[in-house]
């Protein structure tokens, strides 16, 4: 594995990794806070930096079957969240590309 170039974001309310502080999203990009993962509260995000993704699986989650990626932070290679690849509803189209990422494993900073 080649050497891993981090990104930094400008500006205040940057969420970061609770474990290795590297920066993951924005406030900008934050399109939702009213998901759930398997440690409670997560939120949806438009797009993140510095994670990568697992192989893709189907899983079937509270609204209704999905493909996803595990999204793992680069810093730590913690599992955040996911990536979504593919919702099977129609309804649920909108996820697709857009990645999830558990309250649990971030904190703000710069949150003026």
């Amino acid at each position: 594995m080649g050497k891993i170039i981090l990104e930094y974001l400008d500006g205040n309310r940057i969420y970061v990794c609770t474990k290795c502080h590297i920066h993951l999203s924005n406030y900008q990009s934050r399109i939702s806070k009213n998901f759930r993962g398997g440690t409670g509260q997560a939120f949806l995000f438009q797009k993140g930096i510095n994670y990568h993704v697992g192989a893709p699986e189907d899983k079937d989650l509270m609204t209704g079957k999905h493909t996803v990626q595990d999204l793992i932070c680069n810093g730590c290679n913690q599992v955040i969240g996911w990536k979504y690849i593919k919702a099977h509803r129609e309804s649920e189209k909108y996820k697709e590309g857009k990645i999830i990422i558990e309250r649990h494993y971030i904190k703000r900073i710069k949150w003026n």
